[in-house]
């Protein structure tokens, strides 16, 4: 069983960092190819994907970032202690959201712009960490 909980959220002033936290589950799950995705969506707003890390349609596992976060945030990935982690640098009001992990299954594969793609079949989601940005 897959199972993300996200934590590490919080609130702070523009410029500031937080480091957002996604612990899954090794159940049934290969945490050296599976794709997990970063996603933001605040209240009346369309989900957006973020970050991305996993396994390429090279079988390379690699990065893949939005746009609007490129340079400033992180995806990592800790196999050792199933975590994944998103480090958010030089935060922006435009940053407030709620943060979802979400782990795709192992058919999966990494996307430009932050996701990850199963045609939606099998995708396991965490229940949200905040992120407040302050001007």
């Amino acid at each position: 069983q897959v199972q993300p909980v996200e934590s590490g959220g919080g609130s702070v002033q523009a410029g500031g960092s937080l480091r957002l936290s996604c612990a899954t589950s090794t159940s049934g799950y290969d945490l050296s190819r599976n794709c997990i995705t970063w996603f933001r969506q605040g209240s009346g707003k369309e989900r957006e994907a973020v970050a991305a890390i996993g396994t390429g349609t090279d079988e390379t596992t690699s990065t893949s970032y939005a746009d609007s976060v490129k340079g400033r945030f992180t995806i990592s990935r800790d196999a050792a202690k199933n975590v994944v982690y998103l480090q958010m640098n030089n935060l922006k009001p435009e940053d407030t959201d709620m943060y979802y992990c979400a782990a795709f299954p192992s058919f999966a594969v990494l996307r430009d712009g932050g996701y990850c793609y199963s045609n939606g079949q099998g995708t396991f989601w965490g229940r949200g960490t905040q992120v407040t940005v302050s001007s």
